[in-house]
């Protein structure tokens, strides 16, 4: 079993057509660095909670460097929603706000780092493939069964034939 009546929704969409616009076909392709790049953000490693920081036209995401890449990664994703998303200090707006903030980057690390274009290509029946994704992508279980459930829970849409 693919993808057979999953419609995407509008980030997904979004994602989708800005990596392939950018070239970013194959899991082997969503480097933290080159995605940083793409995007002009500086991306560092330091032994600190993730952070995103924009300076006049500098920008710069920071990232724990004493977590594995595995969840280097993770952030990253959750960093670049902000970074691409999102405008002012988190620090001082309405908790409200920062909690919507919040869930929104928490889609977004769902669909960017396992972007609909390239799972689409995996069998969903297969039993191991919350650990395949998890190797192919280099991203936490934890991330790969939420990104499996929520296309689980996808309202189905059929497809209309036009006649």
């Amino acid at each position: 079993m693919g993808f057979p009546y999953y419609t995407t929704t509008t980030l997904e969409d979004l994602i989708t057509k800005w990596y392939k616009i950018h070239n970013f076909t194959k899991p082997t392709d969503l480097s933290v660095h080159n995605i940083g790049m793409e995007n002009q953000i500086l991306v560092k490693c330091r032994p600190t909670q993730a952070s995103y920081m924009k300076v006049g036209k500098f920008r710069e995401i920071v990232l724990d460097s004493r977590l594995p890449r595995i969840h280097q990664r993770e952030q990253f994703f959750h960093e670049l929603c902000h970074a691409l998303r999102h405008a002012g200090r988190q620090l001082i707006m309405p908790k409200d706000f920062y909690d919507l903030q919040e869930r929104d980057a928490r889609h977004f690390t769902l669909y960017a780092s396992l972007p609909y274009h390239m799972i689409k290509e995996y069998t969903l029946s297969d039993p191991e493939i919350i650990n395949v994704w998890s190797r192919d992508f280099n991203i936490p279980l934890d991330v790969c069964q939420a990104r499996l459930e929520k296309i689980k829970r996808r309202p189905i849409v059929p497809i209309k034939t036009i006649l």
